[in-house]
Formats: structure tokens, C-alpha cells, sequence
């Protein structure tokens, strides 16, 4: 940088330590030490045409910046000063339209992230994550006016300053001080989590599926991105727009992946509690649960008719030794259209579960379904020819007594 003529990046360091005039200078130095080249590298990267607007529509202006500096520090708030003492940069008059969308587009792509994330994790199910592209306008609008407005609009916002003014109240409390310290302290490694999450994420729905590998090209993406913003989130608040939605997928993710494995628990114990079946069976389903087969095939449902083929209700089989036929019962789960197991019994027969997929507009197997679909089906699909016995061809005729011997 040139010695000359103060450069965009000194002109608002300048400021900034104005701001923080009335804190020690040994405290201000250390303040400053990782602003110095966080400016520095903002400044490269507009060019050298950069002026502090550019600046403060990225960082919001010095005085806002200096005291959030004061708060991550835990110093006090500045002193009142006469409104003359700064100088003021001349800004245009903008709406809270726009500064707004953009702020809570991050929060609702946060949390739809979170929940389609919870939801992959918890049914092991990588076409799930297919429900983010509903996401993806929301987000791409926001980071559009972030780009080209910048933080500062949306620092000015009154619900981000009472978000502040809240945090600020809660740093002067000793006890939730030393909480914030804390979680300050373990933001280099939460990055490094996220990173780690990602991955074994996308390592673990190989496992169920292998298309699943065309994914982790975007994880590793990801990764490698919130292992860039995050430690720039301090200097420059546009990279919350890459680690907030990121924390928020490895968020959900754990939160499902401990739903799952709670759900497979409690399946195991289900099965280890009820009614024993055929210990000598070769078979098992996906439950751990005893199978009924007919020569290759699965058997999930049996139908069972009377000598006039009409189809008989509530029917319990057992065994020659009176042992129930128990396999696994399935059902419709509704929050998620998808097949899940309800129980185990030997009761037949059951209702057909039916699955696939629909779209917005409820049309069942199309071409743009994306949504699970699942119903149960009642009664017996099918008609049944009994064979008859065959019939004996006339009357038999009756027993002829034997011959008497002759004398």
C-alpha cells in the first residue's frame, strides 16, 4: 500500500480506531490485530478503485463495526459523543424491503435445511435431499442483495439492533460472559466439525445407496467452503450466508442420525420382546424379525379362501405344532409417505401398502414427484378360482354278497 494517499482499508481503520479511542492502546492493538488484514485482503479484492462505501456496505460503518469489536471483547459500550464528533458518510435513503427478504431468507433456508437434513438422516434416505431445491430461490435472491447492498443495510435493521442491544445485555452478566467466552473459544473447532460432519455424512448414505457418491462432490464443496468462511465471519458478515445454512445441515443431520439410531434400538427391542417365531429359520427380513417364503419370494401378506372362494377375514395361522406363522406387520408412517414396520403378528390377512411418489399437485408416479406417498390398501386384490373336486360318474352300486358253495 501506498504511503501517500490513505487507501479505503486505512481511511476505515482509522475510523474504526477513533471509535475505540477510549479503550487502553495495548487493548486496541489487539482488537484491531485481525482487522488489519481482513481489510486488507477486502480492498485487493475490490481493486484500486476501492472507497470506504464499499466498506461500509460490506461491514456496515466503522462506528457499528468498533462496536462489535466492544462486544465480542466484552468491553463497555463507547461513551456519548456529540453527533458532530464523526463524520458521517453520505448515504442514500434505501427501504427495509430488501435488507429484510435477504436477512430472514437466511433463517428460513437455515431451518428448511435443518429439517430436510434431520429428515435424510432419520429414514437413511438420500432422495430426500432433493426437498432443498425448493430452498434454493429463497437463497439465491438473499445472497443476490447481499452482493450487491452489502451487511451494512441490514445492520440498521430493528430487529438485528434489538438482537444486539440483547447480546450486549447478556455479555454484562459475569455467568453468561464466561459462556460466551467459551462458545468464542470453540468456533475454530465447530468448523472443523462441520467439515468432518459433512463428509461421514455423505460416507454413510453409500452405505444404503451407492448413487450416493455423486453427492459427495457437493459435501466436499461445502466442507471446504465453511472451512473457508468461518473464521471471516468477524471481518466480513457475507460469510454467514455460507456457514449459517452449512451448521444448520450438520445440525439436523446429527439430530437425525441419533433419531435413527434410537428408532433402530427401540426395532430390536420390539423384536427381542415379542412372540418368538421359527428359531431354525434360515430367513430374515430387514427387521431381524423370521420370514415366510415360497421358494425365493418374500412373503409379506397371505390371503386365504373358503371352499366357495369367498375370502375369509381375521384369520390366525400356526403351525402343526401350534406355533403362530409371526412376521413382520407394515404401515403407512404419514409424516413422511414412506412404509415402516408397526409390529409383528400372525394375523392375515393384511392391507396391501402401496408406495411411491407425488408431486405438488397430489399426482401419484409422475414424472416430477419428489414427496413419499404411501396408502394401505384394504381387502383382497385379486379373485380366487377354487378348483372342485372331481366328480364320480353315477351312483356307486351297492356290495354283492358272496356266492353260497354248493353242495
Amino acid at each position: 500500500m501506498s504511503t501517500d494517499k490513505p487507501t479505503a482499508a486505512r481511511a476505515y481503520l482509522a475510523r474504526v480506531r477513533t471509535a475505540l479511542a477510549d479503550l487502553p492502546a495495548n487493548e486496541i492493538e489487539e482488537l484491531l490485530e485481525d482487522v488489519r488484514p481482513q481489510l486488507a485482503e477486502m480492498e485487493t479484492e475490490l481493486g484500486a478503485a476501492a472507497r470506504v462505501e464499499d466498506l461500509v456496505a460490506r461491514l456496515g460503518t466503522p462506528e457499528s463495526y468498533a462496536a462489535e469489536l466492544r462486544a465480542s471483547g466484552g468491553y463497555p459500550p463507547a461513551p456519548a459523543v456529540p453527533e458532530a464528533a464523526t463524520e458521517a458518510l453520505p448515504t442514500a435513503k434505501q427501504g427495509r424491503a430488501g435488507p429484510r427478504f435477504a436477512l430472514w431468507g437466511l433463517l428460513f433456508c437455515a431451518l428448511g435445511t435443518a429439517l430436510v437434513a434431520f429428515s435424510a438422516a432419520v429414514r437413511f434416505d438420500v432422495e430426500v435431499l432433493v426437498g432443498m431445491l425448493v430452498l434454493a430461490p429463497v437463497f439465491a435472491v438473499s445472497v443476490a442483495f447481499l452482493l450487491l447492498r452489502g451487511t451494512g443495510a441490514l445492520r440498521e435493521l430493528p430487529e438485528v439492533v434489538r438482537a444486539r442491544a440483547m447480546v450486549q445485555s447478556m455479555r454484562e452478566d459475569r455467568s453468561a460472559e464466561r459462556a460466551f467466552a467459551y462458545l468464542n473459544s470453540l468456533k475454530p473447532a465447530w468448523w472443523l466439525v462441520c467439515a468432518f460432519a459433512l463428509l461421514a455424512f455423505g460416507l454413510l448414505m453409500m452405505i444404503r445407496d451407492l448413487h450416493a457418491v455423486l453427492l459427495l462432490p457437493v459435501l466436499l464443496v461445502a466442507a471446504g467452503l465453511v472451512m473457508w468462511a468461518g473464521p471471516r465471519i468477524k471481518a466480513d458478515g457475507r460469510m454467514l450466508w455460507i456457514a449459517v445454512p452449512v451448521s444448520a445441515f450438520v445440525v439436523g443431520s446429527a439430530f437425525g442420525g441419533l433419531g435413527a439410531a434410537v428408532k433402530l434400538v427401540r426395532d430390536r427391542s420390539y423384536s427381542s420382546n415379542s412372540t418368538p417365531s421359527y428359531a431354525s429359520s434360515m430367513y430374515q427380513d430387514s427387521h431381524g424379525n423370521e420370514s415366510l417364503r415360497y421358494g425365493q419370494h418374500e412373503l409379506t401378506n397371505l390371503y386365504v379362501f373358503d371352499a366357495n372362494g369367498k375370502p375369509l377375514e381375521n384369520v390366525y395361522l400356526y403351525d402343526d405344532r401350534g406355533r403362530p406363522l409371526t412376521i413382520t406387520r407394515y404401515g403407512c408412517e404419514k409424516d413422511t409417505g414412506t412404509s415402516q414396520m408397526t409390529g409383528q403378528d400372525n394375523q392375515f390377512p393384511r392391507p396391501k401398502v402401496v408406495e411411491g411418489v407425488q408431486d405438488d399437485h397430489g399426482n401419484v408416479n409422475g414424472y416430477n414427484g419428489y414427496r413419499g406417498y404411501c396408502r394401505e390398501d384394504a381387502g383382497v386384490p385379486f379373485a380366487a378360482v377354487i378348483p372342485k373336486a372331481p366328480a364320480t360318474s353315477g351312483t356307486p352300486a351297492p356290495p354283492t354278497k358272496p356266492a353260497q358253495p354248493t353242495r
